[in-house]
């Protein structure tokens, strides 16, 4: 059985040697299986697919469309002997999930076999891993799915990832001195898509070394004409960086050269034994061939950072393949790549773990760190992308006047930037998909983290992040967190106060920050003697609160995004008395109908604001609990929220010690 994206959505089963096409049905019940298949062995909430089938208003019915769409592809998949190959399309409560090994998916095939191959190291054996790769491909990905912003989203970046494998075989080849192959790889992604940068400079070198220096300069002057018509820009540094090579270089022999000649070719110094090409490769980043800027945006590390070890991990496999170091790479690391996607409640470190993990990783990216809070959960105004494009545009050596005043300009141009740097970007606070998208990084070497309180499903489904969830600490890690934060000494005084802090805290780093806040400022307290406040419901979220910051601040900033219906749902959670419901149990507490409430129960667990720790078993946090019985009807008044527990901090950020990031964030 084989799963189809990269072309026409399709499924097939049945012998090798002559496999049968499923009849899969219309356009959108062919997309209701491309978004599971885009999101495979995880849930895909019928708001989704209702949101990603309609560009417009979707009709009262839209549900009952949806279901008999699923159940039609459930016995189309059966007739194909589904459960034979482990494929099962399952129901969980108003969501659908499709199990599937992903070795039956070509889009996971694909992704393997790019991961596998290492142009510069290997280009041989990468040759035809990418090859292979690429000849997956059957025309347009998700071509015979509905026409909406989702699945061209989706479409958009899975194209992305062909161009980028494009490029790396083009590198194979030229690593074996093959230039007239990595003309033919490079010629026809460079016609169709011709105001990528860094395409077409690849070409431009692949046919200045195969001989065919006019040709070059020809591509040159047609993409310098069409950036200025198209963008109104000038083009971009790796193009120019191209065009000065071949410009500075000695004249190219007639007809093809061959390896070891151009292995010695560089500006200046053509034939010089010895010498290094001067194009950038992954393991010479951009800026050692070109005098660029290494842009270091990344706050301070955050003080008394501690545990996270299985994160910290998580983190470097998706993003560098590796927790060690590989000889070869830049500096010493291996290929960098990626998004990985840091959620979780607010207040549970997803900054300071995200600052951390980039400091400690920081030779993993010689080309730069990029730093963006776009404040998507802070109280005010979300940052728009342009604005974020103008500081890394600046931050990256481009000048002030050749900015595009355009948002698609400038983002076309940031991706042409990073196209082969090695750089780490950090989005941190993102309030939604469509805020990050525009500030992803171009090219396979640079990693990307994002944080947010929202799961950010659509970031999942359309650019292939990696989510990464983050819990609170368990009771040795936040004794850990308060001993780096108070001195192991004044821990050690009081163990058992302190693992009772931790779980008043309910092991939020946010939490256990503002604590020790209150301790550092009261040096005679025993850790017991705050503990013993800590009891009193009534004065917690005061006390857990440290000026313009702390756990009152950082929810009430997460209760903003809420719809007001969902907010009254959370007030009559934490007025009752259970910790854990159901749908049923949230819907007599709050008098709605239950399709609804299962619908707002989804929602607040988007949010962290509850846990789905099973299904249809909903937990809210002892602080939530809390911070949900004192939020007053008056959302426009957050000095009142929760009591007026937030200890004189309306509008408070959710990061952590003022001048840096905390791992409460």
């Amino acid at each position: 059985m084989d799963f189809s994206l990269l072309g026409p959505v399709t499924v097939t089963a049945g012998p090798q040697a002559a496999p049968v096409e499923l009849p899969l049905g219309p356009a959108k019940r062919r997309s209701v299986l491309a978004m599971l298949l885009l999101r495979p062995n995880a849930t895909v909430s019928v708001e989704q697919l209702i949101s990603s089938l309609w560009e417009d208003e979707p009709p009262a019915h839209a549900r009952t469309v949806i279901q008999g769409h699923v159940s039609r592809l459930r016995a189309a998949l059966a007739e194909g002997g589904a459960e034979d190959h482990g494929v099962e399309l399952a129901t969980h409560s108003s969501a659908y999930l499709l199990r599937i090994p992903e070795s039956l998916i070509d889009t996971q095939r694909f992704d393997q076999l790019t991961a596998q191959a290492s142009p510069e190291s290997a280009p041989g054996e990468a040759v035809q891993l990418l090859r292979q790769a690429l000849g997956l491909w059957r025309g347009p990905a998700l071509t015979g799915t509905v026409a909406s912003p989702p699945f061209a989203a989706a479409a958009h970046a899975l194209e992305e990832r062909r161009l980028s494998a494009v490029e790396a075989l083009a590198r194979a080849h030229e690593g074996l001195g093959e230039y007239e192959e990595a003309v033919r790889a490079l010629h026809p992604a460079a016609v169709a898509n011709p105001l990528r940068e860094g395409l077409i400079a690849a070409l431009m070198l692949a046919l200045y070394r195969s001989g065919r220096q006019s040709d070059a300069i020809a591509w040159f002057h047609r993409t310098r004409q069409l950036l200025d018509d198209d963008l109104g820009v000038d083009p971009g540094q790796r193009l120019s960086a191209a065009y000065q090579e071949i410009l500075r270089a000695a004249p190219a022999a007639d007809g093809p050269r061959g390896g070891a000649e151009a292995a010695g070719q560089q500006p200046g110094g053509a034939g010089q034994p010895g010498a290094q090409p001067a194009a950038a490769t992954p393991q010479q980043p951009l800026s050692a061939a070109a005098s660029a800027p290494v842009p270091e945006l990344l706050p301070r590390p955050p003080a008394g950072f501690h545990g996270r070890g299985a994160e910290l991990a998580e983190l470097t496999r998706l993003t560098l393949g590796s927790a060690e170091p590989a000889a070869g790479g830049s500096g010493g690391y291996p290929q960098a790549g990626g998004i990985a996607l840091l959620t979780g409640p607010a207040g549970v470190g997803k900054t300071g773990l995200a600052v951390h993990w980039g400091h400690v990783h920081a030779a993993a990216f010689p080309d730069g760190r990029l730093f963006a809070d776009l404040r998507g959960f802070s109280g005010g105004e979300a940052v728009l992308p342009a604005e974020v494009l103008r500081e890394f545009l600046l931050a990256l050596g481009t000048p002030a006047e050749q900015i595009p005043t355009s948002s698609e300009a400038a983002a076309a141009l940031y991706r042409s930037l990073a196209a082969r740097r090695r750089l780490l970007v950090v989005l941190d606070n993102a309030g939604s998909s469509a805020q990050v998208r525009p500030l992803l990084p171009g090219g396979p070497h640079s990693a990307t983290l994002v944080t947010s309180r929202s799961r950010l499903d659509g970031l999942i489904a359309t650019d292939a992040a990696r989510p990464v969830r983050l819990h609170a600490l368990g009771t040795e890690d936040g004794v850990g967190l308060l001993g780096a934060l108070l001195g192991p000494a004044r821990v050690a005084e009081d163990p058992e106060a302190a693992r009772e802090l931790v779980a008043l805290c309910d092991g939020l780093p946010l939490a256990l920050r503002a604590a020790s806040a209150q301790l550092m400022a009261r040096p005679r307290w025993r850790l017991a003697r705050l503990a013993t406040a800590l009891r009193d419901e009534r004065r917690r979220l005061a006390l857990l609160s440290a000026e313009d910051t702390g756990v009152a601040a950082a929810l009430r900033n997460s209760v903003a995004r809420l719809s007001a219906d969902d907010a009254q749902l959370l007030r009559a959670l934490g007025a009752g008395f259970a910790r854990e419901v159901n749908t049923a149990e949230a819907a007599a507490l709050s008098g709605a109908d239950p399709e609804l409430i299962q619908d707002s129960l989804e929602r607040l667990a988007e949010m962290h604001l509850l846990d789905e720790e099973a299904t249809n078993r909903y937990v809210m946090s002892d602080l939530v609990k809390l911070f949900a019985q004192g939020d007053g009807s008056d959302r426009d008044s957050p000095g009142e929220a929760s009591g007026g527990a937030a200890g004189g901090s309306p509008g408070g950020s959710s990061g952590g010690s003022p001048g840096g990031p905390s791992q409460g964030a």
